[in-house]
């Protein structure tokens, strides 16, 4: 297979020449190698199962998972259908044939090298037998990425790069998916995790600029944790340009906790959140979606996909449009995004998929804060309204233009190799301004001040992996080995303005001044990683192993011209192996306890500025980079024949290599550390066939373990972050009516209780504890005639509680969002 060239494999230098060799040579070889090494090892054609009796659905999904194939389905044909299970040796058609035995079911491979689901023959005709399938899955990946019904996943790839059963993972994944996403009418991914446990997803209250997703009580760079399709959306949380992904382009969302470097390289220690994309289907399927609700909010939505030529290609479209006013005066939101794909079969083993994205937000909503005083507690007997807006409208602008282009290419090589390679880029440019407040200048008013910044954003990354299942004596082997590289670059020219002047936000009056608007500086920041990682999942009878190490090699460098400090300029060049063990074990009942211990890095791209009180000059280096480790011991439950699954964890997590300035000191060190432990209880489960539960709790205990110094000198060690509560909680539930005088009709509703905490660092105020509710109401209007018509109505904050969701400081305070309601008319055909 002939591969493409890409422009990481042009070196211009000794180290991008090594660099470049290593990345380019899986892809010179990827038509030799991989068959070599499958020579090399003898040819299996069977694998080692341990399916144990149950639902038959359960069990044909996890024996397509584990066996590397695809299969689809037609849900009607498996409903309430049991399995006596499948143990022992078994090639593909002899595993199927022996799970289906008795059910009056056969499965046969089509010419895509899918295999489908059929009525047992009684003739030979039956090949010829066509069925709409429900769910179509991926080559290697077994159904961990495809489209799917209801709210129980059942295996996913974002903890081990390739198809695992959720009960059978040795680290905490929770899957919200598309049902999920569009039932709780989430209008952004932030909105779409938030009854997840352990999560944070409103550290900025009711903004809906950025996808905030705080985990474990890591609130630091909480939008540098967010992958799209397996890659690392490669956005510079230190400037403005962090990119966003509308939910409507979603499939399905996979929340990692804990630490994550074996696998994707730098990243946070509390966890990552991987977007699936919505991929083309060999089925047509249309959908327009209208959608009107509070603040005069507007969005217009539609997904077309369907097979263009004998089911060898697919493609898939989807767009939304949406207007909207603020809860904030005079703030509006607008968006225009398009996201088209394409799938090409090129034979039963190949298949590529295209995919791009167009996204132009030209208002991005509100992001600023106000003070603690007069939000969280009452100054002098009155609260600032929600509605109040600190800045000013004539200065006031974020306009984000962003594309996405990239490929996923997968080939089976055989039963026993497969080859995927994923490749991303990404551009963004972004001019910002805002007026904003920081604290009392007199008793009543707020002093402001001005930033803004014109900013360009490139990035790539690209992944290759190869896949080997094979078996050496009683252990049966999933070898993932992987070799990735990301490349960003942030052009940002920064100016502010002294002189804004004040205002009042009890009265609503503004006192300006005269702008003084200066140039602050101009900068370049990139980052360039390298990778090599392998992973080998093994299972002997009951035990499932994962063992998994990592080498990076990191560029990190910025330079400031033109800046008010004076140039600076620094790079830091580091190596870093970090490593991941877990064991687990698999019990006849469901019941799956484990233990993992996995490890992170993150390296520091921001400059810390250091003052000389000799010289008054300033200076600024880069700091090491954050180093993260978790210990993680937990229970996992699976009733037999069910797809409901019972997880509770214990996580002992600590961030090393905190920038921290003690107060003898004008200049940072990477000393501070934070820990983290608690508990995560979550359960998602169908009760009945029409009813869907899910139901979560977090305990928490973080405090900053080392000194680590704040605000006026303060030592903080011992103290929690900001925006951490100790105790969180969630339930959702809906039901939908089938039969009677009330079939059609959907209900829904949830709880989410947010307990108390910091409003900064230095533990001198607390924030209060809140409880929100959500209600959602659906009707199928085919019930009455309208066929393809449905109608669903969504309320976020029904009794409207006014409450203070986070802060980052004293000085900045984040109202969290008022209720508001939004109605949906769905036509699908």
């Amino acid at each position: 297979m002939r591969s493409t060239a890409l422009p990481v494999c042009r070196p211009r230098s000794l180290s991008q020449a090594i660099r470049a060799a290593m990345l380019c040579l899986p892809l010179a070889t990827v038509g030799v190698a991989p068959m070599a090494l499958a020579q090399s090892i003898e040819q299996q054609t069977e694998r080692t199962y341990d399916i144990p009796a149950g639902s038959l659905s359960t069990a044909l999904s996890r024996f397509a998972g584990e066996a590397g194939v695809m299969l689809s389905v037609d849900g009607r044909l498996v409903d309430n259908r049991q399995s006596s299970g499948l143990h022992g040796q078994y090639g593909v058609a002899e595993g199927f044939d022996t799970l289906l035995r008795g059910s009056g079911l056969r499965a046969v491979r089509d010419q895509r090298g899918a295999y489908l689901l059929v009525p047992a023959p009684s003739g030979e005709q039956a090949e010829a037998v066509e069925l709409k399938p429900m769910v179509v899955e991926g080559f290697a990946l077994g159904n961990a990425l495809g489209a799917m019904e209801g709210y129980n996943a059942t295996h996913s790839s974002v903890a081990t790069k390739t198809s695992m059963p959720l009960a059978e993972t040795s680290q905490t994944v929770s899957v919200v998916t598309r049902q999920q996403i569009e039932d709780q009418g989430s209008r952004s991914i932030a909105q779409a995790v938030r009854y997840t446990p352990g999560l944070m997803s409103s550290p900025y209250g009711a903004t809906t600029r950025y996808d905030y997703v705080a985990m474990r009580g890591i609130t630091d760079g909480a939008v540098d944790n967010l992958y799209l399709d397996g890659q690392k959306l490669l956005g510079d949380s230190g400037t403005y340009s962090s990119l966003q992904v509308d939910p409507y382009f979603i499939e399905r969302i996979d929340i990692l906790k804990g630490p994550s470097s074996v696998l994707y390289g730098r990243s946070l220690p509390g966890g990552l959140v991987a977007m699936t994309s919505k991929k083309p289907q060999y089925e047509t399927r249309r959908q327009i979606r209208l959608s009107y609700g509070s603040e005069d909010n507007k969005q217009a939505a539609f997904d077309f996909t369907g097979p263009l030529d004998d089911e060898r290609i697919a493609y898939r479209l989807v767009g939304v449009a949406r207007d909207a006013d603020n809860q904030v005066d005079g703030i509006e939101e607008q968006r225009y995004a398009v996201m088209p794909s394409l799938s090409i079969d090129f034979s039963e083993d190949t298949r590529l998929t295209l995919q791009a994205m167009l996204q132009h937000d030209p208002e991005s909503g509100y992001h600023g804060g106000l003070p603690a005083d007069g939000t969280v507690t009452s100054h002098n007997g009155q609260r600032i309204s929600r509605s109040f807006f600190e800045g000013d409208e004539d200065y006031e602008k974020f306009e984000r233009d962003q594309q996405m282009i990239g490929y996923q290419l997968e080939h089976r090589f055989n039963d026993t190799v497969s080859a995927r390679q994923n490749f991303q880029y990404l551009d963004s440019t972004v001019e910002s301004g805002q007026v904003y407040q920081y604290g009392y200048a007199t008793q009543d008013e707020l002093v402001r001040y001005y930033t803004g910044a014109d900013e360009v954003l490139h990035a790539w990354t690209l992944d290759n992996q190869l896949q080997f299942l094979f078996d050496t004596g009683a252990l049966s082997h999933t070898l993932v080995t992987g070799l990735d590289y990301q490349r960003r670059k942030a052009k940002v020219d920064y100016s502010a303005a002294t002189g804004v002047g004040t205002t009042n936000p009890y009265s609503g009056a503004a006192n300006p001044s005269s702008f003084a608007f200066y140039h602050q500086y101009d900068e370049l920041r990139e980052l360039e990683q390298t990778g090599l990682y392998v992973q080998d999942l093994i299972s002997l009878g009951k035990w499932r192993f994962s063992l998994g190490a990592r080498q990076d090699w990191v560029d990190v460098s910025f330079e400031q011209t033109e800046s008010m400090y004076g140039d600076q300029a620094d790079q830091s060049k580091l190596e870093q192996f970090t490593g991941r063990v877990g064991v687990l074990y698999a019990f006849d009942n469901g019941l799956s306890p484990y233990a993992s211990y996995s490890e992170s890095f993150n390296p520091n791209a921001t400059g810390a500025y250091n003052y000389d009180s000799g010289t008054g000059a300033y200076d600024i280096t880069l700091l090491d980079p954050t180093e993260g480790e978790q210990y993680e011991l937990g229970l996992k439950y699976q009733p037999l024949g069910t797809d409901d699954l019972y997880t509770i964890s214990y996580f002992d997590l600590k961030q090393s290599n905190l920038a921290n300035k003690d107060s003898n000191e004008s200049f940072y060190r990477a000393v501070g550390e934070l820990t983290s432990k608690g508990v995560e209880v979550e359960a998602r489960l169908r009760p009945h066939d029409n009813l869907n539960v899910i139901a979560s709790y977090t305990y928490m205990d973080v405090e900053y373990s080392r000194d680590f110094t704040g605000a006026a000198g303060v030592n903080n060690r011992g103290n929690t972050p900001n925006a951490v509560a100790r105790n969180m909680a969630s339930l959702w539930t809906d039901y939908r009516f089938e039969q009677g005088s009330l079939a059609g009709l959907q209900v829904g509703g949830g709880v989410r209780y947010f307990g108390k905490s910091w409003a900064d660092a230095e533990n001198m105020l607390r924030i209060p504890s809140y409880t929100l509710y959500d209600a959602m109401l659906g009707y199928d209007l085919s019930r009455v005639g309208l066929d393809g018509l449905s109608a669903q109505l969504n309320l976020n904050n029904l009794t409207d509680e006014k409450y203070v969701a986070a802060c980052n400081s004293l000085n900045q305070c984040y109202y969290g969002e008022a209720r508001n309601v939004m109605a949906t008319l769905t036509y699908d055909f």
